[in-house]
């Protein structure tokens, strides 16, 4: 299935490590659009989701950032928002 991932950062101090962490673990940037990056998986939807929230954090962790808020597709599939909470220091849903 194909995934399309939706970043909202700020304060992110390097882009580059950022999408370098993204694009080693298969997401790829979507051209012309600024954090917006897309790949392909063929687990199920739970370890798909999973995977995306661990492979964000790792990579926003690794290049420090603010604040930061992501949304993604797997397949026809739109997933929850998540609102990395720095209290808890792991991603949480939000409504949106």
């Amino acid at each position: 299935m194909h995934v399309v991932l939706i970043v909202e950062v700020e304060g992110l101090k390097d882009k580059v490590i950022f999408e370098k962490h993204l694009k080693k673990e298969g997401f790829t940037p979507i051209e012309e659009e600024e954090f917006a990056y897309e790949g392909d998986t063929t687990t199920h939807l739970f370890s798909t989701r999973a995977f995306i929230l661990e492979v964000v954090e790792k990579g926003l962790k690794k290049s420090g950032f603010l604040t930061c808020k992501i949304m993604f597709q797997v397949g026809e599939n739109p997933m929850e928002a998540y609102r990395f909470s720095h209290e808890n220091n792991t991603f949480e849903p939000v409504a949106i």
